[in-house]
C-alpha cells in the first residue's frame, strides 16, 4: 500500500499544478453536447474519489458493503459546469489527500476486506485492489483532461 500512496502523493503534487494552469475557458469548453466538458471530467474524479473515500472507510467495518454510484448523473446534479476551475482543483486535491491520509492509517490486516462496486451483480474486490484501480482511473482521466498521452484504463 506504500507504494499507491507514494503514487498518489506525487500525482496530487505534479497534477494539481498542471490543471490550475488550464485557462477556464479552456475548462468549460464542451467538445460536443453530449460528452463532458474538463470541469465536468474533474467533477466525475471528485465524485469518484469521494465513493471510493468511502469505499476505503465503510469497508474496514462493514462486511463487503455496496457502494455504487451513477457517474454520468451526480457530474449532472453536482453542477460542476458552473463552478470555478480553481474551486474544483482545490476540492479534488483535498479529496485526494484525505484519501491518503485514510490509505497510510489503514492497518494491513484490512488491505484484503472487501467492497461491492456492481451496480448489478456482486463484484467484490479488496481495499488494496481498489486503491490500485483508483490510481489507474484518476491517471487516465488527468492525462485526458490535460491531453496528455493517453493512459488505458
Amino acid at each position: 500500500m506504500k507504494k499507491i500512496i507514494d503514487q498518489l502523493q506525487k500525482i496530487i503534487s505534479d497534477y494539481s499544478e498542471k490543471l490550475n494552469r488550464v485557462s477556464e475557458d479552456d475548462f468549460s469548453l464542451k467538445p460536443i453536447p453530449e460528452k463532458w466538458s474538463r470541469k465536468e471530467e474533474l467533477g466525475h474524479l471528485i465524485d469518484s474519489a469521494h465513493n471510493n473515500l468511502r469505499r476505503f472507510l465503510v469497508a474496514q467495518y462493514e462486511s463487503n458493503p455496496k457502494i455504487v454510484y451513477d457517474q454520468n448523473l451526480w457530474v449532472e446534479m453536482a453542477g460542476y459546469r458552473h463552478r470555478s476551475s480553481k474551486d474544483l482543483v482545490a476540492l479534488w486535491m483535498g479529496l485526494n489527500l484525505q484519501v491518503v491520509a485514510v490509505l497510510k492509517s489503514m492497518p494491513e490486516k484490512n488491505f484484503s476486506k472487501q467492497c461491492d462496486t456492481g451496480k448489478t451483480e456482486i463484484e467484490l474486490h479488496s481495499l488494496e485492489w481498489l486503491a490500485q484501480d483508483y490510481l489507474r482511473h484518476v491517471s487516465h482521466h488527468l492525462h485526458h483532461i490535460l491531453e496528455l498521452e493517453a493512459i488505458p484504463y
